[in-house]
Parts: C-alpha cells; sequence; structure tokens
C-alpha cells in the first residue's frame, strides 16, 4: 500500500519488506546457527538486538525513498 505525503511522494512499505527481509532472515538464522553449536544463548541473544535495529533502519530508509534521490 502507498501512502501518498503532502509533498507528492509516496510511501512502499511492500517493497521495502521486500529489501530488507532476506538480510533479516540471515541474521536470525545466524543465532539460530550458533545456538545450535551449543554457544552460550546470552550470546546469542546478544546480536539479536543490533539486527533488528539494522533491519528497521534498512526498512525506514527503504520504505520513505531515502535512497531514491542517489
Amino acid at each position: 500500500m502507498e501512502t501518498r505525503f503532502p509533498d507528492g511522494s509516496s510511501r512502499n512499505r511492500k517493497r521495502a519488506a521486500l529489501a530488507v527481509l532476506p538480510f533479516l532472515a540471515l541474521g536470525l538464522a545466524d543465532i539460530v546457527l550458533l545456538l545450535k553449536w551449543g554457544v552460550d544463548p546470552l550470546w546469542g541473544f546478544a546480536i539479536l538486538p543490533p539486527i533488528l535495529f539494522v533491519s528497521v533502519l534498512a526498512w525506514i530508509s527503504f520504505s520513505t525513498g531515502f535512497l531514491d534521490d542517489r
């Protein structure tokens, strides 16, 4: 669904989700792999916040069209 802003720009959430999803899946797969290897679960959950933070930043940048000007 595209949302129109007063300045005429649009927000494409689906396109942003499709762009970020592979990177988020890789990060979560990394956590699962660490936990399967028997590493202390605290390490697996210690890297979860940065993965989620970067994924949200990427989603915001793609959905608002921040990268369209470049």
